[in-house]
């Protein structure tokens, strides 16, 4: 029973009283009282002040009465929805329906990543984590037990990316979360791809090296699989690589980064985090050219990689703006520089505006001279974040 509605409250406090005795103490109809604890009718402030004075309650009836109908409705809704999936999951192994509609449900997640701010989505993966686990706990065939934890350890992932992205460093408890399930699922290409992905929080942690480390791994794990994880990592690496100004690896990993993609299924050549693009590699490419200050080269991989982006994805599009802001700080155009890094940061919608983007618009705002054009780009960065 939950005590957070004014019915299952009533109940437990009236105890082993009769509705007769508390109607007497509280001059409230024993009719009445019937209908509250029944749910059927909503109490009054002066119902519920009688009845919380006859009971002892001190102010919990009261308190319980002047809920939003809304939200009572809300938890109402969280209760049966909680029940049902119980009565579901229990009911015996999971068809091929079912792990097939929870294989959609990650994938459509994974897409999402590239157009919802972070603190929608992660809401959204954060409940249907709770019901896959819960799916989890009941008895499946062993194909079907494997799928649903290959699922789970993709919402693992995608959780992690989403707090990555928010500046959360809780998204490190998610990447081993996610490790272990791709374990447990024996499914090396969706363990491949959660190292790959950590590379990247190390990356923008500014653990270069831990990052190099990640990305080789998942590359081994996949052991040749044409999966996401190289694909990913391989580009990752060479960026990482241009950042320790070692320009003849960095090609290295990009020709490996292309040769990934080449392999990749079409299925997984997809804008979602769970894949990779071609508009993805121009855009890591640019990158890592940013880095070497490779200007020209760097700008042409930086606008094949915007004519391919959609306008929704605005976290790929503005780091591609902060790189080419970046190219023109290397090329000794500051005033340049801040003004387009200002014009990428100001453009964003504030829910898009995410710990990663400011992130990285600090790193350009720091290779910027003092002056009006940085002074400027540091009032921009003071703009409230996605919350």
């Amino acid at each position: 029973m939950n005590d957070s509605d004014f019915g299952a409250a009533l109940r437990r406090l009236r105890g082993a009283r009769s509705i007769r005795d508390v109607s007497a103490l509280s001059a409230v109809s024993k009719t009445q009282i019937s209908y509250l604890e029944s749910g059927g009718r909503a109490p009054s402030g002066t119902v519920a002040a009688a009845l919380d004075q006859a009971l002892g309650a001190g102010g919990e009836l009261i308190a319980l009465a002047a809920l939003d109908p809304q939200q009572a409705a809300g938890e109402q809704a969280d209760r049966l929805h909680w029940g049902i999936a119980e009565s579901l999951a229990a009911a015996g192994p999971m068809t091929d329906a079912g792990v097939e509609d929870w294989e959609y449900t990650v994938a459509r997640h994974g897409k999402a990543t590239r157009w919802r701010p972070e603190t929608d989505l992660l809401h959204e993966l954060l409940a249907d984590t709770a019901d896959l686990q819960r799916v989890l706990k009941h008895r499946h065939t062993p194909p079907a037990r494997r799928r649903l934890t290959t699922c789970l350890a993709q919402l693992a992932g995608l959780i992690a990316l989403t707090l990555l992205k928010a500046g959360d460093p809780g998204a490190r408890d998610w990447w081993r979360t996610g490790r272990a399930a791709a374990s447990a699922a024996d499914d090396r290409a969706t363990l491949s791809w959660i190292y790959a992905q950590e590379a990247y929080q190390l990356y923008y942690d500014g653990d270069i090296v831990g990052a190099l480390e990640l990305a080789g791994r998942a590359q081994y794990v996949a052991g040749g699989l044409p999966c996401a994880g190289p694909a990913l990592a391989a580009p990752l690496e060479a960026r990482a690589h241009a950042l320790l100004g070692r320009p003849d690896h960095a090609a290295a990993a990009l020709t490996a980064g292309q040769t990934a993609l080449d392999r990749l299924d079409p299925d997984l050549q997809i804008a979602s985090a769970l894949g990779y693009t071609r508009e993805s590699l121009h855009f890591h490419a640019g990158d890592a050219l940013t880095h070497l200050a490779d200007t020209d080269r760097a700008r042409d991989e930086l606008h094949r990689a915007l004519e391919r982006y959609p306008a929704t994805d605005h976290t790929d599009r503005a780091l591609i703006g902060l790189d080419l802001a970046a190219c023109h700080a290397a090329d000794g155009e500051p005033d340049a520089a801040a003004a387009l890094a200002m014009q990428t940061v100001t453009a964003l919608p504030t829910g898009h505006r995410s710990a990663l983007i400011i992130y990285r618009a600090r790193q350009v705002a720091a290779t910027v001279p003092e002056g009006a054009g940085r002074q400027a780009l540091r009032q921009a960065l003071a703009l409230p974040p996605a919350e």
